[in-house]
């Protein structure tokens, strides 16, 4: 059959790490590639047990659900997002699919073909993804390890007046990046000037390696609160990293004229999200002590970042640079000028490890020597011998250069 596909359809890109994973299927294959978080601390007990709970008091719990999600998640959740600076109420709250559903869902709603969207350079590649689907015209702004330039921001907001700018602040995906209160200030400021609304995705802001108490600058979303323009931000938030990604839950923080919008948006997707599932966590809430499990994660991933961060330093690769990010789950690795790391893929993974070269993760012209590494899923055991495979492949690479030229 000779389909005839959608624009849509033919905008959409695979994900150059859906693709990864597939390769590191088996064998003795150590992947840092995926934005996996570690299956050995997750709460299986206490998911479990609240699990069983649910299926205890109500055999509705199997029934339809409201689209904007089940009220007394929604609820737990504004209260906790009320802890973090941002003053909301259940009523401006849509739960989703995990965050992901949560960007589409705002694109669909806010992006027609041809509208300028801002994001950082380099940004989170599924984001990118979505944009591209619906033929957003994706405009990357320079910035740097503090956060977007407010200078070239600026030019960008009066040049191109995008429909929407996108953001990860908080330990971001690719980078481990998180802006300085400065930085969050001026693109809340610059934005608030434009008219232009802010998705901010935040799927990392809780994994913070700080010493107990120092938390991360506010959030956009609390800074535009403070600033009296709390519905320029639409914040999108998950339990994937902060309870486990199976639970598929997220939700959108926002206006409630523009909740209102989104719910039907979902309707049309899919009617709601598993209400099984927000039962469980609205359960697991209510029993379980998360702020404590949050704490102990971070700790550990915490270390397993230390770990690969040494492995790296050990090894001493001319050229090399990388960041010690503060919290998150990415590890952003430059090498020296002239390495292309997609063609250094194949290479690794025929040496046992893999990684997401960082070109696909930019919207403008890539920097092809660079590398997402994940340190939140592999056993802290095995970093030395990740790094190992990689210098093989380093080594396998400098050598068929050096033959070619």
């Amino acid at each position: 059959m000779n389909y005839r596909y959608s624009a849509a359809a033919r905008n959409l890109g695979s994900s150059a790490v859906r693709e990864i994973l597939k390769l590191t299927q088996g064998g003795d294959m150590i992947s840092l590639a995926g934005g996996l978080p570690a299956e050995d601390l997750f709460p299986l007990e206490a998911v479990r047990s609240a699990y069983e709970s649910v299926f205890r008091e109500d055999r509705g719990v199997l029934q339809y659900g409201l689209t904007e999600g089940y009220a007394p998640l929604r609820g737990t959740i504004a209260d906790r997002l009320r802890h973090q600076g941002m003053p909301v109420s259940a009523d401006e709250l849509l739960l989703t699919t995990g965050s992901q559903q949560a960007i589409d869902l705002i694109c669909r709603t806010l992006i027609d073909p041809g509208d300028a969207v801002l994001v950082e350079s380099p940004t989170y590649l599924a984001a990118l993804q979505v944009l591209g689907s619906y033929r957003a015209k994706i405009i990357p702004v320079d910035g740097d390890e503090h956060g977007m330039d407010p200078d070239d921001l600026e030019r960008k907001l009066a040049l191109h007046r995008p429909k929407l700018l996108y953001a990860v602040p908080t330990f971001g995906n690719p980078t481990g990046h998180t802006w300085s209160s400065a930085r969050r200030l001026a693109v809340v400021e610059a934005c608030r000037r434009h008219g232009t609304p802010i998705l901010e995705d935040n799927p990392y802001g809780e994994l913070s390696f700080a010493p107990s108490g120092q938390l991360p600058p506010p959030s956009l979303s609390a800074v535009a609160h403070s600033l009296g323009c709390g519905d320029l931000v639409l914040y999108t938030g998950t339990f994937s990293k902060i309870v486990a990604p199976a639970l598929r839950t997220g939700w959108i923080a926002a206006d409630r004229s523009l909740i209102a919008v989104l719910a039907r948006a979902k309707q049309a997707a899919d009617l709601h999200s598993g209400t099984v599932d927000q039962r469980a966590l609205e359960a697991l809430l209510r029993n379980f002590d998360l702020a404590g499990h949050i704490a102990a994660v971070s700790l550990e991933y915490g270390v397993r970042m230390k770990r690969l961060s040494a492995e790296l330093a050990a090894r001493a690769w001319e050229g090399a640079v990388w960041n010690e990010p503060e919290g998150g789950m990415f590890l952003w690795l430059e090498l020296a000028p002239g390495i292309e790391t997609a063609r250094l893929l194949p290479l690794a993974l025929e040496q046992g490890v893999a990684f997401v070269p960082g070109e696909v993760f930019f919207a403008g012209e890539p920097r092809r020597n660079t590398m997402r590494l994940n340190f939140t899923h592999t056993p802290p055991e095995r970093v030395p011998a990740a790094a190992d495979r990689l210098e093989r492949a380093l080594a396998g690479y400098r050598a068929a250069a050096s033959v070619q030229s």
